[in-house]
């Protein structure tokens, strides 16, 4: 197969050799047609990055064992790498172009290492601007307040956070089992945040939004409650078991305040937090836990290694089936199929099983009702909050994110939503008005010219615990410095020079000029024909063929 040839989905590419086509001209001759030129372009895991990390840039830091710089470039977007190179679902490593060669660069486990890193060393952040005297309040410290606090800190105005529990960190604290989630990394990245001079207060349940407001003068307020309520579902129960809600569970779990489930629990719903719930009740005791799901693996919501994980730890799924009703520790269930819709379709046929408890891991949703006396706001049929383009809602100065505003619901999408408000706050504070740049173009595994690499394997993380799975410490193990440099060696710098020097030896009439380490190439165009083998040795795609408008002779 050649690299221009088509490429069947979920296959990896064998043979890297491109077509040359006989016919075409590519403008050498005795007018220059075309003439390359160096350019930037957006790699995919970028463009897929709900954060908006630079990760190209830091990957290649990291991989010159430049630890520090690379932590720098990464907070410069997301102030807590410890935490989400554990607990992000990674969408980076899905669009990563060396997945179509052999296997995605595992970012998160450098992310993680990195932040594990500043964390051992001490390292802490910068601000970036001076005091502007400004106030802004942020209402939940949890991913979106605690981005959205450090962005605006950095920008130089004063923050304060109020949060109505006893710890900061919202759902990554009270949703997310320790053992994915070790609080003393979350709770040393929260306290990184507070050293910038963001002030967190706890035990702050704000009631009255606009009295706080204007008692304490702030100048603008950001929502960032996060989905702490679990979604309810009527199931007849005639006598009713045990039946505790997912969210509450993880919550108690965390707090060690965990209910006694019994040896048999069923956890009903197929997301991640049902994965979480069930992993939960094994290490709180259960000796049989069983997932009931209504439709199959292939449209559940949950990520396939949440599902790998929960099984490879003894946890049990029952695909295709809904619960009807409860009698005392019986429950049934009906027998469901998935039309032609894609939906699941209840059959008619009907079983009995039994549980000591059950668990509702049917979804999440925002308690704003607090809220409903701010003028102007609008909510949408889930209970959250209309925004605009610029993240406010419809009362002037404030504005929401995270899990408030209608979209999917994670760590990092939150915490993207956390930084973008803060440039738009920082702007409408100003009073400007903030446009962020188109970035360039995306670049495809099909634009990179690749006979360079060979297939390497990546560093896996090891496993930590026992197979048993029975407490909460964390069941990942970190990169080595060793392994993560290598990891990060893995990147193909999509998109961006990183000096290889493949054009400067591949150009025959020696048109390229080395600037020096760190600087690049510039093109000569006196000698340059159009010849474009620069631009076929690039591994990267870092040059581009445009056309020349020079129209210089070569005669």
């Amino acid at each position: 197969m050649t690299q221009n040839a088509e490429k069947k989905p979920g296959t990896k590419r064998a043979d890297f050799t491109p077509l040359v086509d006989q016919t075409k001209t590519t403008g050498t001759g005795p007018i220059r047609s075309q003439i390359p030129a160096y350019v930037t372009l957006t790699p995919p895991c970028a463009a897929a990055c709900p954060a908006g990390e630079n990760i190209r840039e830091w990957l290649a830091e990291a991989t010159a064992g430049r630890y520090r710089e690379a932590w720098e470039i990464l907070t410069a977007q997301n102030p807590m790498p410890a935490v989400h190179g554990r607990v992000c679902y990674h969408p980076c490593e899905t669009g990563c172009n060396r997945g179509e060669v052999d296997t995605s660069v595992s970012i998160h486990a450098v992310e993680r290492f990195l932040g594990d890193m500043a964390n051992e060393k001490g390292w802490q952040f910068k601000a970036v601007n001076p005091p502007s005297g400004k106030k802004v309040l942020v209402v939940g410290a949890g991913p979106s307040g605690l981005s959205c606090a450090y962005h605006l800190a950095r920008l130089g105005h004063a923050v304060e956070i109020r949060e109505a529990g006893p710890v900061a960190g919202g759902m990554m604290h009270f949703g997310i089992p320790a053992y994915r989630m070790p609080r003393e990394e979350l709770a040393q990245d929260v306290t990184r945040i507070e050293a910038l001079g963001v002030k967190i207060t706890l035990n702050h349940k704000v009631t009255d939004l606009m009295a706080e407001k204007e008692d304490d003068d702030f100048d603008a307020v950001y929502l960032a409650i996060g989905a702490g309520a679990g979604k309810h579902v009527d199931i007849p129960a005639k006598e009713a078991p045990k039946i505790f809600d997912a969210v509450n569970l993880l919550s108690d779990a965390s707090k060690g305040e965990a209910p006694l489930l019994g040896r048999r629990v069923v956890v009903y719903g197929g997301g991640n937090t049902a994965m979480d719930a069930a992993r939960t009740a094994k290490r709180l005791g259960a000796t049989e836990t069983l997932i009931v799901y209504r439709r199959d693996r292939e449209h559940m919501p949950a990520h396939e290694f949440e599902a790998d994980e929960a099984m490879a730890e003894g946890v049990k799924i029952k695909w295709l089936t809904t619960i009807k009703e409860i009698d005392g520790d019986e429950l049934k269930v009906e027998r469901m199929e998935i039309g032609a819709d894609g939906k699941a379709h209840p059959t008619g046929e009907f079983e009995t099983l039994t549980a000591d408890a059950v668990v509702l891991a049917l979804g999440q949703e925002t308690d704003s009702t607090f809220l409903k006396s701010v003028p102007g706001l609008e909510f949408s049929w889930n209970g959250t909050v209309e925004v605009n383009e610029n993240r406010m809602t419809g009362c002037e100065g404030v504005f929401a994110g995270g899990d408030m505003v209608p979209d999917q619901q994670s760590v990092t999408i939150a915490t993207g939503h956390g930084k973008l408000a803060a440039r738009h706050i920082d702007a409408w504070l100003a009073g400007t008005t903030y446009v962020a740049e188109e970035p360039p173009a995306l670049v495809t595994a099909d634009m990179l010219h690749l006979p360079v690499y060979s297939d390497v394997d990546p560093k896996e993380q090891a496993a930590l615990a026992t197979s048993k799975r029975e407490g909460f410490d964390e069941v990942l193990s970190g990169l080595s410095e060793k392994e993560a440099r290598y990891e990060a060696s893995r990147c193909y710098s999509c998109g961006s020079c990183y000096e290889c020097d493949n054009c400067y030896a591949a150009c025959p009439e020696d048109a390229i000029v080395k600037l020096g380490t760190g600087k690049g190439y510039e093109i000569d165009p006196e000698k340059c024909t159009g010849c474009q083998s620069c631009f076929d040795q690039c591994p990267c795609h870092a040059l581009e063929m445009i056309a020349d408008t020079a129209e210089i002779s070569h005669a």
